[in-house]
């Protein structure tokens, strides 16, 4: 009767998997993979090429900002992690307060700060400095990127160090581990598996990003998902958006490979990423 009911039960997510995951990823395929006229060609494929320092420029950033996310988050994470459960309560719901929020709304109010009329410029004509050049650079970009995926990093690193077994930290110390020690050999590594989500839930997101570097970059900053976004909804070409969507796909599948490999230890622990 329960096997009945497990096989009836999982029917929905299959259901689901092949609708919203395998039929778009059959979609991308056919369009990179035919021409205007549904006709096999490779001249999307061909182009791909001419793209590659654009993508290489978006692993760069996104690498950038995961990097920051990840040295602002740990600490962050492990901090709030040994207060009393009341307080942790309390800093998780400031954590993901601008969650709740709408992405664009999030991005477009960074707009109005880092602007030549801004909050930050205006101080600062208010004090007899010339205003800053905020907007529309690569800073802003990654900016725009650790604010609004840092909760991404704190959240699956704070889970996994909320849960940490404290007789280990406390069995370094009495071994004479000094507070150092302890961080590098018990806490760090007990705490990959978070670190290996984190760093994939902000990745991913940061390098395939257009909206941000639209609004923040202002179009001096063309990463592969602005030229995805173009090719699709401007240039009507949905080969070639189609073609890079594919590799930026496989780019993705790649890094994620990677990380799984290095946390393959961890698998116990949830450190498997697919």
């Amino acid at each position: 009767m329960k096997t009945k009911l497990t096989k009836f039960l999982d029917k929905p997510y299959l259901i689901w998997s092949l609708l919203f995951i395998i039929a778009p990823l059959i979609m991308v395929a056919y369009y990179a993979l035919t021409d205007s006229s549904g006709a096999f060609s490779l001249g999307s494929i061909s182009q791909i090429p001419s793209y590659i320092p654009t993508i290489l420029l978006s692993v760069l950033y996104g690498f950038t900002a995961t990097v920051i996310c990840l040295l602002i988050g740990y600490p962050f994470a492990y901090i709030f992690s040994k207060f009393s459960v009341k307080r942790q309560r309390m800093m998780m719901l400031l954590v993901m307060l601008p969650m709740w929020m709408n992405f664009l709304i999030r991005t477009y109010s960074w707009m109005t700060i880092l602007g030549e009329t801004g909050i930050i410029n205006t101080f600062l004509t208010s004090i007899g400095l010339e205003p800053a050049k905020l907007i529309n650079t690569g800073g802003a970009v990654i900016l725009g990127m650790v604010y609004n995926f840092l909760p991404y990093m704190i959240l699956p690193i704070y889970s996994v160090i909320s849960k940490m077994d404290n007789s280990l930290i406390e069995a370094a110390q009495d071994l004479g581990s000094s507070r150092l020690q302890v961080m590098r050999r018990v806490v760090l590594p007990l705490s990959m598996p978070g670190i290996l989500s984190g760093v994939t839930m902000v990745f991913v997101p940061c390098v395939s990003t257009f909206y941000i570097t639209q609004k923040l970059g202002g179009g001096q900053i063309v990463l592969i998902g602005d030229v995805i976004e173009t090719q699709f909804q401007s240039a009507n070409n949905y080969n070639l958006g189609a073609a890079l969507s594919f590799v930026l796909m496989i780019l993705i599948l790649v890094c994620l490979g990677v990380m799984n490999y290095f946390g393959a230890d961890d698998e116990n622990d949830g450190g498997v990423i697919i």
